[in-house]
């Protein structure tokens, strides 16, 4: 099965742009989308063969998130049961027969880390939130996570430590993630490659001189392995200053 992720930064300017197109050519079973800026009503998608589900923010115009999937799901839910947390429209849950699929846009620590300590709460919910997921079966977690995990997942490294998507507890954050049971999938099929990002600043030339960062992830549980079939990095599809990744997997049940 093939599932793709991305970030769109505004779903309605992306549709008014390549959206559909990228879409149909993709042909995903699962195309999770992060950061749709919307309320439902406030576009309608014709996807013959797709269910739609939408998260959206209390605070219009603002954070949010989507499925669409060919697969009916046994069961659906939104955001993470923490109230704190729950009023950005930031994460929903699909349950199938042998997995939970979670998309998820982490909250950016913003400009001066200002919202680093709402950050780091977030991180030790939404962790607790995915582990309890684990404990029944295992998870397919995608989304913008905000961090670049590692220096070979940024451009400028030394440059950015202090910076949102990039701090010493941000990256722990992550470390700490998947030394509980999880597989970042792009690493486990290219545990060395460089230079291959999925956002780029509008500013300066960047996505131009490919000054990036890896900042959007599928992360499953280590029990998930034995089923992952390759993933990818779609750097050349533009309409957003992410670009959309896949993974692909063999001998899952829905």
């Amino acid at each position: 099965m093939k599932f793709i992720s991305w970030n769109v930064n505004g779903l309605r300017a992306a549709v008014k742009h390549d959206f559909m197109t990228t879409f149909n050519e993709l042909d995903a079973d699962f195309f999770c989308v992060q950061e749709t800026k919307m309320q439902p009503d406030q576009l309608t998608l014709e996807l013959p063969g797709y269910h739609q589900y939408f998260n959206s923010a209390e605070r219009k115009g603002y954070s949010g998130t989507a499925i669409f999937t060919k697969h009916q799901p046994l069961n659906v839910t939104y955001d993470i049961g923490t109230d704190e947390f729950d009023h950005e429209g930031r994460v929903i849950t699909l349950e199938y027969t042998d997995f939970f699929l979670v998309t998820c846009y982490t909250p950016n620590s913003g400009t001066g880390l200002k919202r680093l300590d709402f950050r780091m709460g977030w991180e030790k919910a939404f962790q607790a939130y995915i582990d309890q997921l684990n404990e029944k079966k295992p998870v397919i977690l995608c989304g913008d996570l905000n961090v670049a995990h590692e220096e070979i997942d940024i451009k400028n490294p030394k440059t950015n430590h202090k910076n949102a998507g990039f701090t010493d507890q941000e990256r722990e954050a992550f470390t700490h993630f998947l030394a509980r049971g999880y597989t970042d999938t792009f690493r486990y099929f290219y545990p060395d490659a460089t230079e291959r990002y999925s956002w780029w600043s509008y500013r300066f030339s960047a996505r131009d001189r490919n000054a990036g960062w890896r900042i959007d992830y599928f992360v499953t549980s280590n029990a998930l392995q034995p089923k992952l079939a390759s993933a990818d990095i779609k750097d050349k599809i533009f309409g957003s200053d992410h670009c959309p990744i896949v993974l692909t997997t063999t001998g899952l049940h829905v």
